[in-house]
């Protein structure tokens, strides 16, 4: 495995067509699991990502395909995304990595694991296997030092695939299916007639569309701001780690209350620390910082504040559609992963899991994770653009709720009804007085 950066060879390069049903801008997880859906419903689609597929947070992230903990209103979608996780391998003829081996919560205290349990109500409601752990039952499962938890939040059939392969080979499906997908082909800017979508103008040409699905992740909002158009979207940097072969101590995914790990398809695991984001301050910080305080205020234990913010320092904040876009300057958002966070995550792993303590990090990365105010994401179409479809925002949920999100995207673009209610992930939330109520978080 090696992460994405702008050298990275290309592998998706389809000539660009003069018309199709529908563009999706952005080769991530959410946008290709769109492309995926409108093309096995005979639609002509085209995706232009600016860098690589999956070259940003779509196969940086842990890879966890969970249900446990999740937004009750994002928990349904969570659910289809699931199931469609499973029978993808078979319809790809790729192997994908998908396995359930359950993900547990893990808690040294007594006021953590009533923490935990308030969840239980809504994995009731939905009749999930969630249930709590005893501290015995937490040492049977995992093998670590006897007596460091008190019991665990633990749902069996939750999942995990491995993103740096399951992304690509969706793409490769589209392509089987006869959807065109381009990399290096940066969108700068979208046509509208008579007030609707009528196409994009990439950096090779227009391309003529009736509908396009903004699925950009940590750049939505900067092309949408380009179009007139005002989101609150902030970025945080997640660092993660992969250890060479190891031990088997965990089948599944789980979180301790300050690393978290899972087990890879490769026997090695992913190693991150449960309890440490980073936003970097930059424009958009104080663009947005009234519509972000009550997700601040919820979660200043787990996000650390650093000047720098990279999207506002590294590029424009306007251009002109005829010429460079900052989405051709910078092609991949590559953060180099916190050095401090690294150096926690191995003094955590080695406590906790004595097993890995001689185990060697391989390889180190760091994401920009996309959020919105109340830490779910936006499924929408544009009020103010008819045809322009949003999908962003999905704050550290995307690999998992991928496809699900993508089916629901789909419903949309072709008129018809979403099979979910999405009053929650409307657009309109921002502007039309809504409290924001934060979600469960990253």
């Amino acid at each position: 495995m090696a992460i994405h950066s702008d050298r990275s060879p290309i592998s998706f390069q389809d000539e660009l067509p003069d018309a199709v049903d529908a563009v999706i801008i952005g080769g991530g997880v959410i946008g290709v699991s769109t492309a995926w859906f409108l093309v096995k419903r005979g639609l002509r689609v085209l995706v232009c990502e600016k860098g690589r597929v999956a070259g940003e947070q779509s196969s940086r992230n842990w890879g966890w395909i969970r249900k446990q903990c999740r937004d009750p209103d994002e928990l349904p979608i969570v659910i289809d995304s699931q199931n469609i996780w499973e029978g993808l391998a078979g319809e790809l003829g790729e192997d994908l990595g998908f396995v359930r081996r359950g993900v547990a919560y893990l808690a040294e205290t007594e006021r953590q694991l009533a923490g935990h349990a308030e969840w239980l109500d809504v994995a009731q409601q939905h009749q999930l296997d969630t249930r709590l752990l005893s501290a015995a039952e937490v040492d049977e499962l995992i093998d670590g030092p006897p007596g460091q938890y008190v019991g665990a939040l633990h749902t069996p059939s939750d999942a995990r695939a491995e993103p740096f392969v399951a992304v690509a080979a969706l793409a490769r499906g589209v392509q089987r299916q006869g959807g065109r997908i381009i990399e290096s082909c940066a969108v700068r800017g979208i046509e509208l007639e008579a007030g609707r979508v009528a196409g994009v103008i990439t950096e090779r040409g227009p391309v003529r569309a009736s509908a396009a699905v903004c699925a950009g992740g940590a750049w939505t909002s900067l092309l949408l701001r380009h179009m007139g158009i005002n989101l609150p979207q902030l970025t945080v940097r997640a660092t993660v780690a992969r250890t060479a072969s190891a031990p088997d101590v965990y089948a599944g995914n789980a979180a301790a209350p300050d690393v978290a790990f899972r087990r890879r398809q490769d026997g090695g695991y992913t190693l991150a620390s449960a309890n440490v984001n980073e936003h970097l301050i930059g424009l958009d910080s104080f663009r947005h910082f009234l519509k972000f305080l009550p997700s601040l205020a919820a979660s200043l234990r787990y996000v650390r504040l650093r000047f720098g913010g990279m999207l506002g320092r590294m590029v424009p904040q306007s251009w002109q559609d005829d010429g460079e876009s900052p989405f051709e300057r910078v092609r991949v958002l590559n953060p180099a992963p916190s050095q401090a966070a690294l150096k926690q995550i191995r003094v955590r792993v080695n406590a906790r899991l004595p097993a890995l303590a001689d185990c060697p990090i391989e390889e180190a990365w760091a994401g920009m994770i996309d959020v919105t105010p109340d830490v779910v994401p936006v499924m929408d179409e544009a009020p103010s653009h008819p045809g322009l479809f949003i999908a962003t925002g999905f704050s550290g949920h995307g690999f998992g709720i991928g496809p699900g999100a993508g089916r629901v995207m789909a419903e949309l673009v072709v008129g018809r009804p979403p099979p979910h209610d999405l009053t929650r992930f409307r657009f309109s939330r921002f502007s039309d007085g809504s409290a924001m109520r934060p979600g469960p978080g990253l």
